[in-house]
């Protein structure tokens, strides 16, 4: 199961308090409490696991370390240990508490999400020449605290769309070493998958309805992934009864959902074409074509098919420099 939105409360470590000493060794007497120890802070750091946020099904409120109380002999306080929290890279943070947004974009990139509270001074702090033995010392002070909600969104060079059961998850299997689940009835993708092809990321995005925009079938759950893809593979299965109307839907719920989805790159492709005669697959192009969409049919089983994809997928790489 993909987690790609979940909710998150993080507390930073409060600092450690001061401590009130006094040197016990005879001809050196005098304040010896030492200052208490920071609190650790809390940070999200970005990584390449697209599951990382699966971590926080069942375990939504995590803290950082609080710094240790000073000690006497002017031994400080030890820092606490500081919280990092992996996310996938494409995670957006919303940070509830304060309205401001951020994003995570590459591997290693650390986003500073609850500062530690600072140490207590200690007693040794408060001498002075009028007040030689302080019992004065200071409180540490609490960790920030806010609530998060981390939200996936895929990052990707070709994002595949269509309705269910049409392909997607076979091509990326042929194309990659990816290993999606395929079977002849619809929703057999229930999450989103990854593959690679040299130095494109190709991501399976689960199939559409018509009213997901409306939070139909799967909803909204997985259009939010198609919005940072550079193209769009749009499949249409040649079985359709009607490739127009197919095409339509898709189309209506990605401009219901962002309209900037509409002018990516796309590509239409008429997948299972193996299943009909020539002349079927011809009468399917042409339908395609009196909506202006020139449609490229393609089969797993066809070597020659996967060649034009694969064609098409060289001059995105080419045009990412």
């Amino acid at each position: 199961m993909l987690i790609d939105d979940v909710k998150i409360k993080v507390k930073a470590g409060s600092g450690g308090n001061g401590a009130v000493a006094f040197n016990n060794t005879k001809m050196n007497l005098g304040p010896t409490g030492a200052n208490g120890g920071n609190g650790g802070n809390a940070y999200l750091e970005g990584a390449p696991d697209l599951g990382a946020l699966i971590q926080f099904r069942y375990k939504k409120e995590l803290a950082a370390e609080s710094g240790e109380n000073g000690k006497n002999q002017l031994n400080d306080g030890a820092d606490g240990k500081d919280l990092i929290l992996k996310v996938p890279i494409g995670t957006v943070i919303h940070n509830l508490s304060s309205n401001k947004n951020f994003e995570i974009i590459s591997i290693g990139e650390r986003l500073l999400v609850a500062k530690g509270g600072r140490g207590g001074k200690g007693n040794f702090k408060f001498r002075s020449s009028i007040n030689t033995s302080p019992r004065e010392f200071q409180e540490g002070l609490l960790g920030e605290e806010c609530e998060l909600r981390l939200e996936l969104k895929l990052i990707a060079d070709v994002g595949f769309v269509g309705l269910p059961n049409v392909g997607k998850s076979s091509l990326l299997n042929k194309l990659t070493n990816a290993k999606s689940k395929v079977a002849n009835y619809p929703f057999t993708t229930l999450d989103p998958n990854l593959g690679v092809y040299y130095e494109l990321i190709l991501a399976d995005i689960p199939g559409l309805i018509e009213g997901a925009s409306n939070n139909k079938g799967l909803g909204i759950k997985f259009l939010r992934h198609v919005e940072r893809t550079k193209a769009l593979f749009h499949f249409i299965s040649a079985e359709s009864p009607d490739s127009a109307k197919d095409y339509q839907i898709i189309r209506n719920e990605l401009g219901a959902y962002n309209k900037e989805l509409l002018d990516k790159t796309e590509y239409i492709f008429l997948s299972k074409s193996d299943l009909l005669a020539q002349n079927e697959v011809a009468q399917k192009l042409g339908e395609l074509k009196k909506i202006g969409k020139e449609t490229i049919p393609i089969s797993v089983i066809d070597d020659e098919s996967i060649s034009r994809v694969e064609k098409i997928l060289r001059e995105i790489i080419k045009q990412k420099y």
